[in-house]
């Protein structure tokens, strides 16, 4: 690829071995050498005991960033990245390093406006709405004890323990637990053969495990399930009345007329979000048909370990650490990044076409621009402009933002 480059530096003996000896002041606070006090061991005797090779780690750390500075001022390269580094000899004469410095790739656009790509619009039919309203009842619903037998929506209170080859397996008992029916949260088949029991009933319930569950022993296994119904519980979802309207708390919403309007707004703006941002990414799609641009797999690895950052922090909202998703799901680092990458790559290669537009546009966002828009989002999220800027990342990256947003208006014509 042509933007990826491999720049070889050497540092040459007299550098070296001051790094070495700055190393060697550093380890020996640290080094143990019987008939020596701590730190007062020669450094022929420390080499002797340690091996010279015991300083190269530090000695290295302390000529890098020299060293890094001189292949970009002897390649004039420009890095999207951090570079790779290698050792490609080293010696207590002299040390040599390869930096693989990648640059920004070559982005060719054929097209990138007129693109013929048509936005959906946004419909709301009188069904979403009385299921929205359904859904609120229910959200609202008082949770009775029924003497009949259990329907889908239900919530039964059972006990159960799981038996694979008529031995007991671990985890798989429970006392007095609350499942509602429908909800999907036991394993595919487990729920629906709930449908039908009554309080005091008993069952065994045959399931097999998803080929992909999280336990060696159980993925794949055919299983049974022993039931006992202590208890039946329906919903009782609330009358749509004033009291309904004031559990709600919507604002200027005290008749049925008005809650299905305020809904079916509220459906919209939402529907029409959803819209806009398929829209976007329909143009974007059709941009890179016609966009050719060499991404090196370094830069798809670094927007993969970005967005598992995001998966985790997303995680983390919902109490769930990525080590626990790992093993619910029995997978791993790697496995998520692969899974990963197809979309990091597009998301890198649409920030490419993004920047390329950009630049074939001349479009350029003064400070001006980017302080007024500062600031009306800072009144509209209620912080301080400062504060506001350190979460963008800077002014730079507000301008950055402006830019990318104005050529996708571009391709939008």
């Amino acid at each position: 690829m042509k933007n990826v480059h491999e720049i070889e530096i050497k540092i040459e003996k007299n550098d070296w071995e001051k790094a070495l000896d700055k190393s060697f002041q550093k380890n020996v606070k640290n080094a143990k050498v019987n008939g020596f006090r701590k730190g007062k061991v020669p450094r022929d005797i420390f080499e002797k005991n340690y091996g010279i090779q015991s300083l190269y780690e530090d000695a290295i750390n302390y000529v890098l960033p020299s060293a890094y500075e001189k292949a970009l001022n002897d390649s004039k390269l420009i890095p999207i990245m951090q570079p790779t580094i290698d050792i490609k000899d080293i010696s207590k004469d002299s040390l040599i390093l390869t930096f693989k410095i990648i640059t920004k790739p070559e982005v060719k656009i054929k097209k990138y406006k007129g693109l013929n790509v048509k936005k959906d619009k946004a419909t709301i039919t009188n069904k979403e709405v009385d299921e929205r309203i359904n859904y609120l009842r229910s959200q609202y619903a008082d949770i009775v004890t029924k003497n009949g037998k259990i329907v889908n929506g239900d919530t039964a209170i059972i006990d159960f323990e799981g038996f694979k080859d008529g031995i007991a397996f671990e985890g798989g008992k429970g006392e007095n637990y609350s499942l509602e029916i429908g909800s999907n949260t036991f394993i595919p088949g487990f729920e629906e053969q709930l449908i039908g029991l009554k309080s005091g009933d008993e069952k065994d319930i045959n399931v097999t495990f998803p080929e992909d569950y999280a336990s060696e022993e159980l993925k794949g296994q055919k299983v049974v399930f022993k039931i006992k119904v202590h208890e039946v519980k329906e919903k009782k979802l609330p009358k749509v009345d004033e009291e309904f309207f004031k559990d709600l708390g919507y604002d200027n919403v005290e008749t049925e007329e008005q809650l299905k309007d305020f809904i079916k707004e509220d459906l919209k703006v939402k529907k029409e979000y959803e819209l806009e941002n398929k829209y976007v990414d329909d143009l974007l799609e059709e941009v890179a048909k016609n966009t050719t641009v060499d991404i090196p797999d370094e830069l798809i690895d670094e927007e993969a370990h970005t967005m598992i950052h995001q998966y985790e922090e997303n995680l983390k909202m919902q109490g769930i650490t990525l080590e626990m998703f790992y093993q619910f799901t029995n997978s791993n680092e790697e496995a998520l990044k692969e899974q990963m990458k197809p979309e990091a790559e597009k998301r890198v290669k649409y920030r490419f076409m993004l920047e390329e537009i950009v630049k074939l546009e001349k479009i350029e966002i003064t400070d001006e621009q980017a302080n007024k828009e500062i600031e009306e989002m800072a009144n509209k999220y209620k912080m301080s402009k400062d504060d506001l800027l350190k979460e963008l990342g800077g002014i730079d990256m507000m301008k950055y933002d402006m830019q990318m947003q104005k050529a996708l208006e571009i391709i939008k014509q």
